[in-house]
């Protein structure tokens, strides 16, 4: 940990800056629209901007096959099902319920990186993560008081056990190749996925939004994008055990730009205060 530079926790945290903007942009533009368009127009712009940046700064040598089946894999986990889960939790649940929820996906790559991937993880790490794991707890009890049903936690819950699963194989697949390229391919590979989906089971007519859904939609998928980018490139330069907690500190900033931009839509609670200020300690011990 001490011989560890300081740009992957840097990453990592802009990384959670941009999945929070993310956000609060979804909970805007589903007020005119619903999740399959969201879900749609996120991946469409992350695929456009990502294959732009890849031509134009990334060699041909580089665009290595070996490492496209990990990040079609991390496409279809991640960026289809876990980023759909979660569009569909932050209906469900709210927002800030949603991302304190899929904060806990930094507690299961934690443990898929100590058994499959071999990472040591020091006493600091473990302790940053249960905090984390605390505050998320305290977030989501703050849920009662909007009136939601218990039984559509299940969506975030599953959202954050798909992106916890997919660290490990993006991991995997930055050896392979750059972040950029990965990142390309990944979004690709959701676009396809969400496609197909909407073909098969009918739900064409789903995709309905008004004007300023569309404007939010659109910076909802630069912002999300970039935040999986910046992941990446964290996963390239750090462990997994330290990255993805830092990562997952999107509640942080989730909360005070909730009720700065969602006034009268979303509430905040002593719990959500409490939960924010742990996750601020978990932070805290990480990056020690």
């Amino acid at each position: 940990m001490r011989g560890m530079p300081f740009t992957p926790h840097a990453m990592a945290l802009a990384s959670a800056l941009c999945s929070a903007a993310a956000t609060i942009l979804i909970r805007q533009g589903l007020r005119g629209s619903n999740f399959y368009a969201g879900f749609l127009i996120n991946v469409v712009v992350g695929a456009l901007g990502l294959w732009s940046a890849v031509f134009l700064v990334v060699p041909f040598e580089e665009f290595h096959a070996r490492a496209v089946p990990f990040f079609v894999l991390s496409g279809l986990i991640g960026t289809a099902g876990g980023r759909l889960l979660r569009f569909v939790g932050i209906v469900k649940v709210g927002a800030p319920v949603s991302a304190a929820i899929n904060n806990l996906n930094p507690f299961i790559a934690t443990g898929f990186a100590i058994l499959l991937l071999g990472e040591r993880v020091t006493l600091p790490i473990l302790a940053g993560t249960l905090v984390i794991v605390l505050g998320t707890v305290l977030l989501s009890m703050s849920g009662r008081l909007v009136g939601f049903r218990v039984r559509h936690l299940v969506y975030p819950f599953l959202s954050a056990a798909c992106f916890g699963l997919v660290a490990i194989i993006r991991k995997v697949g930055l050896a392979q190749a750059g972040p950029l390229f990965g990142s390309a391919v990944n979004t690709t590979t959701a676009l396809i996925a969400c496609m197909a989906f909407l073909l098969i089971s009918g739900n064409r007519d789903a995709l309905v939004w008004h004007g300023r859904s569309l404007a939010y939609f659109i910076a909802a998928g630069a912002a999300e994008n970039g935040g999986v980018f910046l992941l990446l490139v964290a996963l390239g330069l750090g462990e997994v055990s330290v990255v993805t907690p830092l990562a997952g500190a999107a509640p942080l900033f989730v909360l005070p730009m909730t009720a700065f931009f969602l006034k009268g839509v979303e509430k905040l609670s002593w719990r959500i205060v409490l939960g924010a200020m742990l996750i601020v300690f978990g932070v805290l011990l990480l990056t020690r």
